[in-house]
């Protein structure tokens, strides 16, 4: 598969910045469709390089296409699909993360679900960026949905070898996610360390970041992109954004 205009300016900011930070809009973590969008204006305003729009199995349908539009109007990053299932799919997004959940017990999020999202993808015209993904211990809701068989924080190597399996498998992204809001933190930067050490392909760490400290310390371990949802919620947030943005770039570096 050629590389389409996403994944090309996603290799063209890593080139130009190191380290990118990308923005989690959850609609149903917001109190309205225009709460969620002003999250999404801020971050854009703020310096976020790229918009996800998922998260939640609720947000799919009539409400997914809104809150795409409205976002779409007030942004000026792409607008990329985090899905969490097959109906967390909209024409108006510039891509989708395509993504098999590789420690999934379920055959069904490793590669029956993108088989039935696959021919809807092609004809929405939406870009698909082939992400392995990978879902860490506690793995909240995602890795209780998802049947994974979670990866024990204390074995980075485990994460590490799946990463580049992921690689050799083809995938263009890897991701390695804690789960929403996780009770014991991040993924360990020991285990952001070896993934990173592994693979040649940008590497993302979700889940648990809440401050612009923990934001350096895990682009500096490794990490090429981090994703952030919870912690810019607050409708006031653009300051706080901002001071991400300048510590994702300080980590990238600082490597």
């Amino acid at each position: 598969m050629k590389i389409g205009k996403i994944e090309q300016y996603i290799n063209d900011e890593l080139d130009k910045k190191k380290g990118l930070l990308f923005t989690v809009i959850d609609p149903l973590d917001h109190k309205n469709l225009e709460a969620a969008a002003k999250t999404a204006k801020n971050a854009n305003e703020a310096g976020t390089d790229v918009i996800l729009i998922g998260g939640s199995t609720g947000v799919q349908g009539d409400m997914l296409d809104k809150v795409t539009k409205m976002i779409k109007e007030n942004v000026n990053v792409p607008v990329v699909l985090f899905p969490g299932n097959i109906g967390t799919v909209t024409k108006y997004a510039d891509a989708i993360y395509f993504m098999s959940m590789l420690n999934s017990k379920n055959p069904y999020w490793i590669t029956r679900a993108q088989m039935l999202a696959a021919p809807m993808v092609k004809e929405y015209g939406v870009e698909p960026l082939p992400v392995g993904y990978i879902v860490v211990e506690p793995g909240g809701t995602v890795g209780w949905v998802g049947d994974a068989e979670l990866i024990p924080r204390e074995k980075p190597k485990i994460a590490a070898a799946m990463a580049l399996g992921a690689q050799y498998m083809g995938f263009r992204f890897v991701i390695t996610d804690a789960g929403s809001n996780p009770a014991n933190g991040h993924v360990p930067l020991e285990m952001v360390k070896a993934v990173s050490s592994f693979i040649d392909i940008p590497y993302i760490v979700a889940g648990g970041i809440k401050t612009h400290e923990q934001a350096k310390d895990v682009i500096k371990a490794g990490a090429d992109i981090i994703q952030v949802g919870t912690a810019f919620e607050d409708s006031n947030a653009v300051q706080k954004i901002k001071d991400f943005v300048k510590a994702v770039r300080e980590g990238a570096k600082s490597r």
